[in-house]
């Protein structure tokens, strides 16, 4: 339940304050699981999911909730029909995600008709924050809740190839014209004057940064940070290296229609190769070993959290 309000004078927020976010790790409902198949990337999430809640018991270890619940679920989507809740997570397949959320919506009858525009500017999504505060804690305490993650480097390195290799009117611009001015020495006019061309070393410059020219982007913000997975107890824990099996189960976990699935397509320059963990050695190497080190360390809890194995 809600915590009844005291004192109308003080920001409705300010209930959640030093509060331990509730919803306890729930069953899945399996009800729409059919067929025998499944059971080893059942095992598999069983284990993540323990695996999670393990770290988080023992990271966590009584600290308690210093952050506003609003802000807790800024980038989390609703889909009311399937009461399900995702946590956005940019380069982790979050293009084709909110496609299916579109489509179980009733928005779109295919994944595969939906434009990158409509996607991200379509606006046919809700977030929860959009939400009263009662909206907000019912769907947390009742929908299935899921994210999908990446190995962290693959997914920085995705990040960078995507803003910063090809034409970009926001991130050179704004990112990229802050970065060349304080780490390029002797840059010249043309680049201060557009952002492009920022070498990976340079972005790995400001990403380390404290005293950044211009702030962080949810691109390569770390997952911690994005989706608060020790707050929120997420029901399904997917990951982008076995999306395909892990977006089948899930749609099955949420009686998602028969006829649809996650979409192979690459959302973007679908001519270049994938970013692969070969792909990522290629950029590590531009960057000394005490760089290497340091964004590992940016990025130690969502290895942690999320089990991947450090590079």
């Amino acid at each position: 339940r809600l915590p009844e309000q005291r004192n109308t004078s003080k920001s409705p927020l300010s209930w959640f304050r030093g509060m331990y976010l509730p919803p306890a790790l729930h069953p899945l409902n399996k009800t729409f699981v059919k067929g025998g198949e499944w059971q080893d990337i059942d095992s598999t999430q069983e284990k993540r999911r323990a695996f999670l809640q393990d770290f988080c018991k023992k990271y966590n270890s009584g600290k308690k909730l210093q952050t506003h619940l609003v802000h807790l679920v800024s980038r989390i989507y609703v889909e009311d029909r399937h009461k399900v809740l995702y946590c956005e997570v940019p380069k982790a397949g979050c293009s084709n995600w909110k496609r299916v959320l579109m489509v179980l919506r009733g928005l779109a009858a295919s994944a595969n008709n939906i434009s990158h525009d409509d996607v991200h500017y379509g606006k046919h999504l809700r977030k929860l924050d959009s939400y009263d505060l009662e909206g907000i804690y019912t769907r947390l305490n009742t929908y299935t809740k899921f994210i999908f993650v990446r190995d962290p480097m693959e997914r920085l390195v995705s990040a960078f190839r995507d803003k910063f290799e090809h034409p970009n009117s926001y991130y050179h611009p704004v990112f990229g014209k802050a970065i060349i001015k304080k780490y390029r020495h002797n840059a010249d006019e043309g680049a201060l004057k557009t952002g492009s061309g920022v070498k990976f070393k340079e972005f790995i410059q400001y990403l380390l940064d404290s005293h950044r020219p211009v702030g962080m982007d949810i691109h390569w913000e770390q997952v911690s940070k994005l989706c608060y997975p020790c707050l929120i107890n997420y029901d399904f824990i997917g990951k982008f290296e076995t999306v395909e099996e892990d977006a089948s189960y899930f749609l099955q976990l949420v009686g998602a229609p028969a006829n649809l699935k996650f979409p192979k397509f690459k959302d973007r320059h679908s001519s270049d190769k994938r970013t692969s963990a070969e792909v990522v050695r290629q950029y590590l190497k531009e960057l000394s070993k005490e760089e290497r080190q340091l964004t590992y360390d940016f990025y130690y809890l969502d290895y942690l959290m999320f089990n991947y194995t450090s590079p």
